[in-house]
């Protein structure tokens, strides 16, 4: 399908949008995760970045829809050295699946600190409505990554089937322990930051390295990382929460 020159020029804008909300949020991730938790800081640039990975992921939808309606006038520095099944795959479903999967994540981790005094706010249809869109997105992603034998798009949407079968369980979940919001709120924000760093190494990587774009290395440094620090901040959050439980019961004693 041909573009218009006002489809290519809106799709350099949503680009430019893209990676200006998207290079933000990278910056103001590392803030609220290395610095003191709950502090002014913390809640400041915790919500610059959660706007900043909101917008980035709306970008990225927008952009894949573009894409899939005309893959090769979107992305003409790619004819030549990727076909346009390949460019759909990736650039296409994939990026909608990594755009739904940002916005899900973003979101969730903000209703999670927001509704911490009332879990059931949780279940409003918005939030809802995330969780079967991510699972949606991520078995479509995995269907058309077959269909074109591509083993990464595939083996990433374990992601959001994991993310939409795990928030659900939290959000349905009978009995919380009281910093069981904390753990997921730490999930939700950095979640979106593997997915945007992600998307920087891979997708930002294929206008200097088209090949590296492709490269599995490339989307599993970040959710390598990722996992480290939801890891070790539920090690500490178990650790804190075993230690006051102890105080109580020396008190009690």
């Amino acid at each position: 399908m041909e573009a218009s020159p006002y489809t290519i020029h809106a799709f350099h804008v949503l680009v430019a949008a893209h990676i200006l909300t998207g290079a933000t949020g990278a910056i103001a991730f590392w803030i609220p995760v290395i610095g003191r938790k709950g502090g002014t800081d913390h809640k400041r640039w915790g919500r610059l970045f959660t706007r900043c990975m909101l917008a980035t992921g709306a970008f990225a939808c927008a952009m894949s829809l573009m894409t899939l309606a005309a893959p090769m006038a979107t992305h003409p520095h790619l004819v030549g050295k990727l076909d346009q099944a390949l460019i759909t795959g990736v650039f296409g479903w994939m990026m909608l699946y990594m755009g739904i999967l940002t916005i899900n994540l973003a979101w969730y981790g903000w209703q999670c600190v927001l509704n911490r005094r009332m879990h059931e706010a949780n279940r409003r249809p918005f939030n809802l409505a995330l969780q079967g869109l991510v699972t949606v997105a991520a078995l479509n992603c995995a269907w058309q990554g077959w269909r074109i034998d591509m083993f990464l798009m595939m083996a990433f949407s374990f992601v959001g089937v994991a993310t939409g079968a795990t928030n659900l369980w939290f959000i349905y979940k009978p009995k919380r322990a009281p910093h069981d919001w904390q753990k997921e709120h730490l999930k939700g924000l950095v979640g979106v930051g593997i997915s945007v760093y992600t998307a920087f190494m891979a997708f930002g990587s294929v206008r200097l390295m088209p090949e590296l774009a492709l490269n599995p290395v490339m989307w599993s440094v970040p959710l390598a990382v990722g996992l480290g620090i939801i890891l070790y901040h539920w090690f500490t959050l178990d650790r804190a929460a075993r230690q006051r439980a102890s105080a109580r019961e020396g008190f009690a004693d």
